[in-house]
């Protein structure tokens, strides 16, 4: 099914460009892209995993759609993962990010992998004469249905840049005179830092992570560009979008449902996604909250009319003396405060028994003492949703993902509290 739609994509699109790798100094068009994965040989086992940021990813790709093999990328550096031959069904395998505990891998079939760039290039809008430019991972889900699939099952030609490091999107960025760039928040951040931003992007995405006000606010003011939040999952792909066309005066929205996509909360406050689009299981081990189109996510959410307000997640919640903590609660009001650039709030076995947990903040800011973010806190919050734990550091850096993991970062600060270190600053 997949390689047949690229075999028609490819030929109503022959003499036009498909792939730029920049770094490299190659392009493609679709005619020669197609003709070189007409000629890829048979791979050495059931399972192809592209890796890289190159145009060898998209080769290996369609050498495994071309000859049936289950696809699953994998970063660059690391090895394929050691996982049972996956079921004869099994088009596409992605790895959860495994911000919250160990890594999972779902399971797709040819016909949900298709549906999620579909949804994409409805919802956003995606255009052949606006390439995209590929700076973010491909191997990630976000990368791999934004840039990966819309190039070969849409035909949405593809400039890889070969990084996100901002001389490396300010060269690829003169391959066209219009784009459409896909970042992660962290990215975003620099490339406004340094000014390179392309004059011709026409469409800005935002993915992987949430994105702060003050980010979409100062790319607006400066550049007149919208930053679009995109809200998705490994295990469905694109779940909600921003639509519109100014910036978003709360950071909890992450915009209306994606074309193709119904959402519903239940009973536990929790999302619930239901589409085409969703992930057959978890392989090797199946779970009830991946199954029959529908998966149940572990974020807490509200609806405002059309729009999804994002709480934080449940597993997140902090229990302090029998009562519930939404670390992104805190954070919102932290983040208020004019020195903090970055914060994370999670929680801590507590030191008294039968207390449940405490709170950690883990912040990073400029010329600020906790006792000046305490009483900022306690203004603004009731006492018993203050840190009882602190720790100020340079900075909060995502992962290659654009994501923070609190399992890592509650891993560094228990460590750090074997060292005759104060607890608290």
């Amino acid at each position: 099914m997949l390689y047949d739609r690229w075999r028609e994509v490819a030929r109503e699109r022959r003499s036009e460009r498909a792939l730029c790798d920049v770094p490299a100094g190659r392009t493609w068009t679709f005619g020669e892209l197609l003709a070189e994965s007409d000629r890829a040989p048979c791979p050495a086992g059931p399972v192809v995993f592209p890796r890289g940021s190159g145009a060898g990813f998209v080769q290996a790709v369609l050498a495994g759609w071309r000859h049936g093999c289950c696809v699953c990328p994998i970063e660059a550096g690391h090895q394929p993962p050691d996982l049972p031959a996956p079921p004869a069904w099994a088009a596409h395998l992605k790895a959860t990010s495994a911000t919250t505990g160990a890594a999972r891998w779902v399971a797709f079939r040819a016909a949900q992998l298709a549906a999620d760039p579909a949804h994409i290039v409805a919802t956003m809008g995606l255009r052949p004469e606006w390439p995209n430019l590929g700076a973010i991972s491909l191997a990630h889900s976000y990368g791999f249905s934004n840039l990966i699939l819309p190039l070969l099952l849409h035909g949405i030609p593809l400039i890889l840049a070969g990084s996100g490091l901002p001389e490396a999107v300010r060269q690829a960025a003169q391959e066209a005179a219009h784009l459409t760039l896909a970042g992660v928040p962290a990215l975003w951040q620099v490339w406004h830092e340094t000014g390179a931003i392309p004059k011709t992007v026409r469409l800005a995405i935002s993915a992987g992570a949430p994105l702060s006000l003050e980010i979409e606010h100062a790319v607006h003011t400066r550049h007149g560009l919208k930053l679009h939040n995109f809200y998705g999952s490994t295990e469905c792909g694109g779940i909600a979008y921003d639509r519109s066309e100014a910036p978003r005066s709360d950071p909890r929205v992450v915009g209306s449902a994606m074309t193709g996509v119904s959402l519903t909360g239940g009973r536990d406050g929790c999302l619930r996604v239901r589409g085409p689009n969703a992930g057959e299981t978890y392989w090797p081990d199946p779970d009830p909250a991946l199954e029959r189109g529908t998966f149940q996510t572990g974020d807490l959410v509200a609806f405002q009319q059309a729009e999804i307000l994002l709480l934080g997640r449940a597993g997140d919640l902090i229990n302090v003396a029998g009562r519930k903590v939404a670390p992104a609660t805190v954070e919102r009001v932290l983040r208020a405060h004019p020195a903090v650039t970055d914060c994370l709030v999670l929680g801590l076995p507590a030191a008294q028994a039968g207390r449940g947990e405490s709170i950690l903040a883990i912040v990073a800011a400029k010329s600020v003492t906790t006792v000046e973010l305490i009483a900022f806190l306690r203004a603004r919050l009731p006492g018993w949703q203050l840190p009882k734990d602190w720790w100020l550091v340079p900075s909060i850096p995502a992962d290659a993902r654009g994501k923070v993991s609190r399992v890592e970062w509650r891993r560094r600060f228990l460590a750090r509290l074997e060292s005759p270190m104060p607890r608290t600053a």
